[in-house]
Protein backbone atom coordinates (compact mmCIF):
# COMPACT_ATOMS: atom_id res chain seq x y z
CA UNK A 1 0.00 0.00 0.00
CA UNK A 2 1.62 3.17 -0.97
CA UNK A 3 1.43 4.96 1.83
CA UNK A 4 3.02 8.39 1.60
CA UNK A 5 6.17 10.33 -0.85
CA UNK A 6 8.86 12.26 0.75
CA UNK A 7 10.60 14.99 -1.36
CA UNK A 8 13.58 16.92 0.10
CA UNK A 9 12.96 20.75 0.56
CA UNK A 10 16.01 23.36 0.55
CA UNK A 11 13.85 25.30 3.06
CA UNK A 12 11.58 23.78 5.29
CA UNK A 13 9.55 26.51 6.64
CA UNK A 14 9.06 27.52 2.80
CA UNK A 15 7.91 24.86 1.82
CA UNK A 16 5.53 24.19 4.80
CA UNK A 17 4.15 27.62 3.76
CA UNK A 18 3.78 26.99 0.28
CA UNK A 19 1.90 23.30 0.94
CA UNK A 20 -0.51 24.16 3.26
CA UNK A 21 -1.41 27.77 2.89
CA UNK A 22 -1.06 27.26 -1.56
CA UNK A 23 -2.39 24.20 -1.89
CA UNK A 24 -4.27 23.47 1.51
CA UNK A 25 -2.35 20.44 3.23
CA UNK A 26 -2.28 20.29 6.76
CA UNK A 27 0.90 20.22 8.66
CA UNK A 28 0.92 17.11 10.89
CA UNK A 29 3.73 15.40 12.78
CA UNK A 30 7.47 16.34 12.56
CA UNK A 31 10.53 14.65 13.44
CA UNK A 32 14.64 14.37 13.50
CA UNK A 33 15.77 11.62 11.58
CA UNK A 34 18.91 9.56 13.43
CA UNK A 35 21.01 10.84 10.17
CA UNK A 36 20.01 14.16 11.58
CA UNK A 37 17.71 15.60 9.29
CA UNK A 38 13.86 16.86 9.87
CA UNK A 39 11.20 15.50 8.18
CA UNK A 40 7.31 16.96 8.44
CA UNK A 41 3.85 15.27 7.09
CA UNK A 42 1.42 16.92 5.57
CA UNK A 43 -1.99 15.72 5.07
CA UNK A 44 -4.52 16.76 2.49
CA UNK A 45 -7.94 17.01 4.25
CA UNK A 46 -9.70 15.57 1.75
CA UNK A 47 -8.17 12.49 0.20
CA UNK A 48 -5.85 12.16 3.31
CA UNK A 49 -2.57 11.87 1.09
CA UNK A 50 0.39 12.17 2.83
CA UNK A 51 3.67 14.22 1.58
CA UNK A 52 6.57 13.77 3.96
CA UNK A 53 8.14 17.15 3.55
CA UNK A 54 12.30 15.95 4.58
CA UNK A 55 15.31 18.69 5.01
CA UNK A 56 18.78 17.34 5.47
CA UNK A 57 20.73 20.85 6.25
CA UNK A 58 23.75 19.34 6.56
CA UNK A 59 24.12 17.73 3.01
CA UNK A 60 25.60 19.04 0.61
CA UNK A 61 23.54 21.02 -2.16
CA UNK A 62 21.14 18.86 -4.70
CA UNK A 63 20.55 19.61 -8.46
CA UNK A 64 17.00 20.12 -9.66
CA UNK A 65 15.28 16.53 -10.16
CA UNK A 66 16.61 15.33 -6.80
CA UNK A 67 14.07 16.69 -4.98
CA UNK A 68 11.70 13.14 -4.81
CA UNK A 69 13.14 11.65 -1.75
CA UNK A 70 11.51 8.35 -1.08
CA UNK A 71 7.99 6.50 -1.88
CA UNK A 72 6.97 4.82 1.27
CA UNK A 73 5.18 1.89 1.05
CA UNK A 74 3.64 -0.29 4.35
CA UNK A 75 4.06 -4.13 3.64
CA UNK A 76 2.54 -6.86 5.50
CA UNK A 77 5.80 -9.09 5.50
CA UNK A 78 8.95 -7.30 5.27
CA UNK A 79 11.58 -9.53 4.30
CA UNK A 80 9.02 -11.36 1.77
CA UNK A 81 8.71 -8.26 -0.06
CA UNK A 82 12.59 -7.23 0.28
CA UNK A 83 13.31 -10.87 -1.54
CA UNK A 84 10.23 -10.35 -4.08
CA UNK A 85 11.55 -6.79 -4.94
CA UNK A 86 15.05 -7.93 -5.01
CA UNK A 87 13.99 -10.49 -7.98
CA UNK A 88 12.68 -8.12 -9.37
CA UNK A 89 15.40 -5.81 -9.83
CA UNK A 90 15.68 -3.42 -6.60
CA UNK A 91 18.98 -2.97 -4.82
CA UNK A 92 18.52 -2.87 -1.01
CA UNK A 93 20.22 0.37 0.34
CA UNK A 94 19.70 0.06 3.85
CA UNK A 95 18.73 -3.50 5.22
CA UNK A 96 16.24 -3.90 7.86
CA UNK A 97 16.48 -2.17 11.17
CA UNK A 98 13.45 -1.79 13.79
CA UNK A 99 12.42 1.75 14.87
CA UNK A 100 9.69 1.74 17.48
CA UNK A 101 6.72 0.06 16.39
CA UNK A 102 8.00 -0.14 12.49
CA UNK A 103 10.59 -2.54 10.90
CA UNK A 104 12.25 -0.90 8.23
CA UNK A 105 14.03 -0.98 4.97
CA UNK A 106 15.10 1.12 2.09
CA UNK A 107 15.79 -0.28 -1.57
CA UNK A 108 15.87 1.42 -4.65
CA UNK A 109 14.40 0.91 -7.68
CA UNK A 110 15.92 -0.62 -11.00
CA UNK A 111 15.98 3.22 -12.02
CA UNK A 112 17.75 3.98 -9.09
CA UNK A 113 14.50 5.93 -6.76
CA UNK A 114 14.56 5.31 -3.66
CA UNK A 115 11.22 3.17 -1.49
CA UNK A 116 10.81 2.65 2.10
CA UNK A 117 9.05 -0.44 3.03
CA UNK A 118 7.79 -0.18 6.54
CA UNK A 119 6.40 -3.00 8.21
CA UNK A 120 4.52 -2.72 11.74
CA UNK A 121 5.54 -4.58 14.82
CA UNK A 122 5.17 -4.24 18.42
CA UNK A 123 8.30 -3.03 20.14
CA UNK A 124 9.88 -1.67 23.67
CA UNK A 125 12.31 -0.46 21.65
CA UNK A 126 13.27 3.21 21.50
CA UNK A 127 13.20 5.13 18.24
CA UNK A 128 16.11 6.08 16.50
CA UNK A 129 14.34 8.53 15.01
CA UNK A 130 11.37 10.46 17.06
CA UNK A 131 8.82 13.27 16.56
CA UNK A 132 9.94 16.15 17.83
CA UNK A 133 7.05 17.57 20.46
Amino acid sequence: MLEYTGIRVRDLERSRRFYTTGLGLVAGKTGRMAAGGVWLELTDPESRAVLELNFYPDQPPYREGDELDHLGFLVRDLDASIRQLTELGARVRIPPFREGQDRLAFLSDPDGVWIELSERVASDEPPTSHAME
